[in-house]
């Protein structure tokens, strides 16, 4: 639901951008080809963007910059855009709450308040009772950008 929503509202972003004046004046940063190939069952691919896999290189961290520049620079040029972002958020913004699981004492479940990056992992002794936090993902960085990807516990529950 959530992806036919953005693929809608982008296809919306770009047919009332798409105005020949706008387009024109996007000058894309040069983007380095190298030699670069691979011989695959005896077939050679050219990977001629090989370099751009390195994410931390201050090479790929130029272009990035500079292809946002372009972007960033187009999309300050939408007058709307803050109207779909609040509209947006008005639509994700509610209370999600995961099936609870048991593991040894204890009952699990993960729940969002609506604008959380990250579910927070609750535990709780009584499902009929509110739990407490367990691990909030959210508090692991500044930007929550860190997600719990997996939790295991000891056999008995107890770790």
């Amino acid at each position: 639901m959530a992806q036919k929503l953005l693929f809608a509202v982008f296809i919306v972003l770009l047919t009332a951008c798409s105005s020949s004046e706008t387009t024109t004046n996007l000058l894309y940063p040069v983007t380095n080809k190298t030699d670069q190939k691979d011989t695959y069952f005896g077939t050679e691919v050219a990977d001629p963007y090989r370099w751009l896999e390195d994410d931390r290189s201050e090479e790929t961290g130029a272009w990035v910059k500079s292809q946002n520049q372009v972007t960033n620079g187009y999309l300050e040029q939408i007058d709307f855009k803050d109207q779909v972002k609040d509209r947006l958020t008005e639509i994700w913004n509610y209370e999600r709450t995961g099936a609870p699981f048991r593991e040894g004492d204890y009952y699990y479940y993960y729940k969002n308040d609506g604008l959380q990056n990250q579910s927070v992992l609750y535990q709780t002794s009584d499902p009929s009772i509110p739990g407490e936090v367990f691990i909030d993902p959210n508090s692991l960085s500044d930007d929550g950008t860190v997600s719990l990807s997996t939790v295991t516990f000891s056999k008995d529950g107890k770790q």
